[in-house]
């Protein structure tokens, strides 16, 4: 069973200067402590420790890598074993980068069992719980058969919050793509925050997903 001290020392071994110091202003938090590996290389490595999961968990959360391994790992779990993890796993991302890469596999298969968890995230007052909740709807709901419980979550997320305004933004301009006019319907109806509604077209408008017409719509809707 691997040691904390033979864990760095191997995180240590694929850590990159440049790449450390790239990623640490991409995190936009100074507090945050980078060893510099990079995200594949961590994939990799949580994969490796899969079956050491509750050792690596014990592991101090003092950086960045540390932490994103051990949510990379939990991610690899069976539903059965990942859902005893996650609520520990959500308590830990103090980061946009840790949260939007923290996509569990088998929450695709598990989408009506998981919605409780996405429900008490958004109820938890903290940015990083609520835009898990909406990153995890991006990734595993987008659609029309979840298109109203999605609506739903958006107009109750906290937007005062940037993480949460962007991932609010993220998530219409993706329902954009996948429910085109429901969503147009959603955005005349709903009196969003005006910077998450305009920055949602804005992103939408970037897709290569939606057609010239479509977005020249958009952009009339702006306010």
């Amino acid at each position: 069973m691997i040691t904390y001290r033979e864990f760095l020392a191997e995180l240590s071994e694929h850590a990159d200067e440049g790449y450390r110091d790239f990623h640490k202003k991409l995190l936009k938090n100074d507090s945050i402590n980078v060893l510099g590996v990079r995200i594949p290389q961590m994939r990799k490595i949580a994969k490796k420790y899969v079956g050491e999961i509750d050792n690596i968990l014990t592991f101090p959360d003092e950086y960045y890598d540390v932490t994103f391994i051990k949510l990379a790992a939990v991610s690899y779990l069976k539903w059965e074993k990942f859902i005893c993890y996650v609520d520990y796993c959500v308590k830990l991302i103090d980061n946009w980068a840790t949260c939007d890469c923290f996509t569990p596999k088998c929450i695709e298969r598990h989408r009506e069992e998981f919605l409780p968890y996405i429900e008490k995230y958004l109820k938890v007052d903290s940015e990083f719980y609520q835009r898990f909740a909406l990153t995890t709807l991006l990734h595993y709901y987008c659609g029309a058969e979840y298109a109203e419980y999605i609506f739903d979550s958006i107009k109750r997320a906290d937007t005062d919050y940037y993480y949460v305004h962007m991932a609010a933004a993220w998530l219409v301009a993706e329902m954009l793509v996948k429910d085109y006019q429901n969503t147009v319907n959603f955005l005349l109806q709903t009196p969003l925050n005006k910077k998450t509604h305009n920055k949602a077209i804005q992103k939408a408008c970037e897709s290569y997903r939606l057609s010239a017409e479509q977005k020249t719509y958009l952009k009339q809707i702006k306010r």
